[in-house]
């Protein structure tokens, strides 16, 4: 393999022309400004023309970043659901540009929802943006990326892991992106010899405004920045096209390029990653089995007495309920535990004076969260970060997802106390 420098230093992308859906802000920014560097043609297809009263950047900011960095820019009004808008923007960059030499599909939509929480208008958007927009953007670059000379689609979308475990918590998230990951599967092999076709998915959570809405503050210290998946596309776009039908993890794929320092990536280096969804813990190494360790939870009977670490936890949890606990949350949880000295407890955070133990709560919970009783204990006692717990399907959450960050938060207050 190549040593660690060799691909980031030839201007390989120089004339370029790169068609990237989502590329207004985050993993899609980041992909086109590592391109930008090297005096490539920017297509950023994008919905963000106003700014967005959350996230930041428009296509406008991004194309004037591009054109900073060294590329070309042309901003184009995509929302992907809307087939004739990616019509336009591929006649527009063919005009503007001459061809299309990259697609990249990164714009997703997600809700990490059970089915019956699942509204079916995120069904549809899930479906629509994910599946729909990268087959339909596939299609209509397809025609001008035949006559590229190194032409790439790269899908931002997993491996297709099988285990029913990626599933159960969020079923139409998963089934939106694993049909992306199809599109590669079946592409690959239509067009092998013509268009190069590779998913690209990272090891561990990524720090982006998607991120903070899913995590809430403070996930950023389990994440790594989105440079990682912007040095993993650029090497994965600069080889030829025979290189193709591979679904790729970034980290895994670098360390074959040479690269050795991973640190650079981290947002809080030395500090335990989270591992990204749709990876299981075995095929992962180093730093993210640390925080993981709950892992062999499956396995072992979940907790010796009875019903002591849980119900001590419980009897600690209402020894140090607060006014201000109860007035800055505003929530009742309830936890269906399994395992020994399981069932239904609950948290009331609401009612004055907030209380806590064993039974359904006195007023309708608005969060429940089910996991085992030992994961439980070592969540409550600051072992388990509730956020990894959620990501690698040890805790399922129904209900208001503010609310269950909220109690993350108390929950780091509290472990002093446990």
């Amino acid at each position: 393999s190549l040593p660690s420098t060799s691909p980031f230093t030839f201007r390989k992308l120089a004339g370029c022309t790169l068609f990237i859906t989502g590329a207004s802000r985050g993993i899609g920014k980041a992909i086109a400004l590592k391109a930008a560097k090297d005096g490539a043609n920017i297509v950023i297809a994008a919905k963000t023309a106003e700014p967005h009263p959350t996230l930041p950047g428009t296509i406008y900011t991004a194309a004037e970043e591009i054109e900073a960095a060294g590329g070309k820019a042309l901003p184009c009004v995509v929302n992907v659901r809307e087939e004739q808008q990616i019509i336009n923007a591929v006649e527009k960059a063919v005009k503007t540009f001459g061809g299309i030499d990259i697609l990249v599909n990164n714009a997703s939509a997600i809700s990490l929802t059970g089915t019956l929480e699942t509204a079916t208008k995120k069904v549809n958007l899930m479906m629509d943006v994910n599946v729909r927009g990268t087959y339909l953007t596939s299609k209509a670059c397809l025609p001008h990326l035949k006559k590229s000379k190194n032409p790439h689609i790269l899908n931002l979308s997993p491996p297709m892991n099988l285990n029913p475990m990626w599933f159960k918590n969020h079923c139409a998230y998963t089934i939106s992106k694993y049909g992306m990951s199809m599109c590669v599967l079946g592409m690959a092999e239509e067009f092998r010899g013509e268009v190069a076709v590779n998913a690209l998915w990272p090891k561990t959570a990524i720090h982006t405004a998607a991120m903070d809405m899913l995590g809430g503050s403070g996930i950023e210290k389990q994440c790594r920045k989105t440079d990682i998946l912007a040095d993993a596309a650029y090497c994965i776009l600069t080889k030829p096209k025979t290189f193709t039908g591979n679904f790729i993890i970034d980290e895994v794929l670098l360390r074959e390029e040479g690269v050795k320092d991973f640190d650079v990536y981290a947002i809080a280096p030395g500090h335990p990653l989270m591992p990204d969804f749709f990876l299981d813990e075995k095929k992962l190494s180093g730093s993210q089995q640390e925080g993981a360790d709950g892992a062999k939870v499956k396995t072992e009977p979940a907790a010796a007495e009875p019903s002591g670490p849980v119900a001590e936890t419980f009897r600690v949890i209402q020894g140090a309920m607060t006014e201000e606990y109860v007035r800055s949350t505003q929530g009742v949880f309830q936890f269906e535990l399994s395992g020994d000295g399981g069932g239904t407890w609950y948290i009331d955070l609401k009612t004055k004076g907030g209380s806590a133990g064993f039974g359904k709560p006195p007023v309708t919970a608005d969060v429940v969260m089910s996991m085992s009783s030992a994961d439980f204990v070592k969540m409550f006692t600051g072992k388990l970060k509730p956020t990894l717990a959620f990501m690698s399907g040890k805790l399922r959450i129904k209900g208001n997802m503010a609310l269950a960050i909220k109690l993350e938060k108390m929950l780091s207050q509290l472990n002093s106390k446990l």
